[in-house]
């Protein structure tokens, strides 16, 4: 089983959004020693808890800092962007760094709905709900599949990267996204953290899954909220900050991530606070990850932190793959030279 990495760039409380930025850039250079497979980039829109608005900004610094891990978008929210552009953008990022870059493709807003009506730029009147049209459009313009007289045919045959491309994923927590990606052949990745009754929809993938030039069988991957410590009482402390800021979030209050004191008192006062996550010791965490991949028959666990202290952030990232005996990046790399 491989791990990776889910990088949502969190702002902590008293620093800013460059500081979370060039937090990224040191998890992402950790997390490449520590030999994770891939390390993904969120996209989320106007408020202070994350630092990251494009992720397809982010991949190329990220990319350049490291020099063997993938590294790619989790996910771009496709409904905001023309599938020419986002075609162009990967097929450069693909060329920059060939057999490196993964187009995780989204279809949720990733933002409040005034966010998503200032990211229009037609405000005229809402934009359409045609995410599938969207999606084939991207793939055409990658595979050539536009009948040879459709307008545009031709754009394929520009993409600056050519002939590298990105490896394209479908990203997901509803049994709709899970549709789609059998239908057309591509990997499928299972936001776990957001719901976690997926294990029947990554199944009905599976016996969906028409195999494409891309794939020849169905790829899952789960992406699981884990943090790690030395006990499992100070990393359900560690915890407390993700725990107050998505219980906000879900009643419409952004905040940066507060600290775990801070958290620890805002919970104590709350009722039910819904958040799955595996969260403990090296080997509680080792346990949880592995109970969760069992049940979606995962090949890859993408993990997700969401922390006040990069430090420790850092530290959880270690002990899971010691926990793992997951083999340093160096190290991989020297054996099979």
């Amino acid at each position: 089983m491989r791990l990776s990495v889910l990088d949502q760039s969190p702002i902590p409380e008293g620093s800013t959004g460059a500081d979370a930025l060039a937090h990224t850039l040191d998890l992402a250079r950790l997390c490449e020693r520590l030999g994770y497979h891939r390390y993904w980039l969120a996209e989320h829109h106007g408020g202070p808890t994350l630092a990251g608005p494009s992720p397809e900004a982010l991949i190329g610094p990220v990319a350049a800092a490291t020099s063997t891990m993938r590294i790619g978008s989790g996910g771009v929210m496709l409904p905001h962007y023309s599938p020419f552009k986002v075609a162009e953008t990967f097929s450069l990022l693909s060329g920059l760094f060939p057999d490196r870059i993964d187009l995780g493709i989204g279809r949720a807003a990733g933002t409040d709905p005034m966010t998503t009506f200032a990211l229009q730029r037609d405000r005229r009147t809402a934009a359409p709900d045609d995410f599938p049209e969207q999606l084939a459009e991207l793939l055409a313009h990658y595979d050539g599949a536009f009948p040879a007289d459709h307008p545009f045919a031709r754009l394929g045959r520009t993409l600056p990267g050519a002939p590298h491309q990105p490896e394209v994923w479908l990203l997901g927590s509803s049994a709709q996204s899970a549709i789609w990606a059998a239908q057309l052949g591509l990997p499928y990745a299972f936001a776990d953290f957001i719901n976690p009754d997926g294990a029947g929809i990554a199944e009905s993938y599976r016996e969906r899954f028409s195999a494409s030039p891309r794939l020849a069988h169905p790829k899952v991957a789960v992406a699981v909220w884990a943090i790690s410590a030395d006990t499992d009482e100070e990393a359900e402390r560690i915890a407390a900050s993700g725990r107050m800021t998505f219980t906000l979030l879900r009643q419409g209050r952004l905040i940066p991530v507060p600290p775990p004191e801070k958290a620890l008192r805002f919970l104590a006062t709350q009722e039910n606070v819904p958040r799955r996550g595996v969260i403990g010791s090296p080997a509680t965490v080792r346990a949880g990850i592995e109970e969760i991949a069992s049940r979606y028959l995962a090949e890859e666990v993408i993990v997700v932190n969401i922390s006040y202290d990069h430090g420790a952030r850092r530290r959880s990232y270690e002990l899971i793959a010691d926990a793992f005996d997951v083999t340093p990046r160096e190290a991989a790399t020297a054996h099979a030279g």
